[in-house]
């Protein structure tokens, strides 16, 4: 096996965390397009009133993931890049759950809020990767 092809156990911890951003991704990019319609469902407000608190709730979201991105960080480092990331996983899904089956317009920033902690996991995923790739295939520096 050639020094640049990964070892068998980092190829499966790369599909793990390209699986892991993935659905973070496709989370986020399916939630903005249903996400006027779903405001307008749960306050009866017109579609300009819908935009106003869209943008109060991806305020939210940038906020929460800003705030907790050290939180998570030192959590993966604590407890393992793995653990944290699969919680956050778990995180989303309730977060996403909670945005299905909000009856108002503060449940529905409870769950943007916590899908913005729970997506402040993208610096876990990155250091997961970095953890895993030989040094060998970085640079350095003075490159």
């Amino acid at each position: 096996m050639s020094e640049s092809t990964p070892l068998p156990a980092a190829r499966s911890s790369l599909v793990f965390v390209f699986l892991v951003v993935l659905i973070d991704m496709l989370g986020f990019g399916i939630i903005m397009p249903v996400l006027p319609k779903l405001i307008t469902s749960i306050t009866g407000d017109t579609i300009s009133d819908a935009a106003v608190y869209a943008g109060w709730l991806a305020f939210a979201y940038a906020a929460m993931q800003f705030v907790f991105g050290p939180v998570i960080g030192n959590l993966s480092d604590r407890f393992g890049r793995r653990p944290v990331l699969l919680g956050a996983l778990g995180g989303y899904a309730i977060a996403y759950m909670l945005m299905g089956f909000a009856s108002s317009i503060l449940w529905l920033f409870a769950a943007r809020i916590i899908a913005g902690i729970m997506g402040a996991s993208f610096s876990t995923a990155y250091a997961y990767i970095a953890d895993i790739s030989p040094p060998e295939n970085g640079r350095r520096i003075s490159d």
